[in-house]
């Protein structure tokens, strides 16, 4: 063979080499980053605050454990319909992602529809056990799911009523009956307040286009509401505001993102620690193989008391000591 031929031959067998080894890595790796990065695909449902602080917590939480070479995110924002949710899952579960990251209870339950062996972190979800529909919960989802809980402690928030409104006559809960997570939450509220004592009443919307109706309503019967940690509430509190102001209802709120527009007073988490717990989690899941449905769900390490200053002063509601302004931003 001539020596030409020879240098050709060793040529292409080089290049083959490098091209197999390129292939090589974790999955998920696009043109323009490292190949051996994991691919995260991201569903939020929707523009909010609180899940906008989730995300980014997450993706810094991700970060640091796998440095920023080590992981590629892949960021949806599904505009509050499930819909869209069910869609991007899809896509990603086609796109052979490594992990799904599940920003609040819609889009945990489509990707739990969409996968069984992709691994799914969810965080922002109030309660897995009835979002996943799991009978007898103990903690753990014994799926390819794990994640982070968003419920504060509920015996406390009903507490609270009662110190901004002592005379308190009837509470106006205020949620979507098509959130399983808020459903949870209004069943152990009101168990709370029965074991207080204090009357309540239950108001549902189906949608943010009846929040306005709704609202009107309870606020003609009720003198204090109380909103859970709700996205279709949390997406329409400026319409809520409009109508507490003018009634002078006091509005004791499940999260602070509710809280900072219509708000007086709420026991509130930090989304941004619950996603980067989550963002733990799934660097664990990857890195390490750890099974995510032998990960027990988590909650907030703490929890404080915020007041709104604007609202309470605006209504004439007197706050009591151990609370936090919450800052204006």
């Amino acid at each position: 063979m001539k020596k030409t031929t020879k240098f050709a031959v060793m040529l292409m067998l080089v290049c083959a080499f490098a091209m197999v080894l390129s292939g090589c890595g974790k999955s998920g790796g696009d043109g323009d980053a490292d190949s051996n990065a994991y691919k995260v695909g991201i569903i939020q449902l929707i523009e909010h605050p609180a899940l906008d602080e989730a995300t980014k917590g997450f993706k810094e939480g991700m970060i640091s454990v796998l440095g920023e070479d080590g992981v590629v995110f892949d960021e949806q924002n599904a505009q509050g319909e499930d819909a869209n949710c069910a869609t991007i899952a899809s896509t990603f579960v086609t796109d052979k992602v490594d992990l799904i990251m599940a920003n609040a209870t819609p889009a945990l339950q489509a990707s739990a529809n969409a996968t069984a062996d992709i691994p799914i972190v969810g965080t922002s979800v109030t309660d897995f056990g009835s979002a996943l529909d799991i009978k007898d919960w103990t903690g753990t989802t014994g799926k390819n799911i794990t994640g982070t809980s968003d419920l504060a402690p509920l015996d406390e928030q009903a507490k609270m009523i009662q110190e901004i409104k002592p005379d308190v006559k009837q509470v106006a809960i205020l949620y979507c009956s098509k959130e399983s997570n808020s459903k949870y939450q209004v069943e152990e509220i009101s168990k709370q307040l029965d074991g207080l004592g204090i009357k309540y009443k239950l108001y549902s919307a189906a949608d943010s286009n009846e929040v306005q109706s709704v609202a009107t309503k309870a606020a003609t019967e009720c003198d204090v509401f109380y909103i859970p940690t709700d996205n279709t509430m949390a997406s329409s509190t400026e319409t809520i505001k409009n109508v507490i102001m003018d009634k002078k209802i006091p509005v004791v709120a499940g999260e602070q993102g509710v809280c900072s527009v219509c708000g007086v007073v709420t026991l509130s988490i930090s989304y941004y620690d619950i996603g980067f717990r989550a963002g733990e989690m799934a660097a664990e899941i990857l890195r390490d193989g750890t099974n995510p449905g032998e990960m027990a769900i988590e909650t907030a390490p703490k929890v404080t008391k915020l007041y709104n200053k604007e609202v309470a002063d605006a209504i004439g509601v007197e706050i009591p000591e151990g609370y936090e302004a919450i800052e204006a931003e």
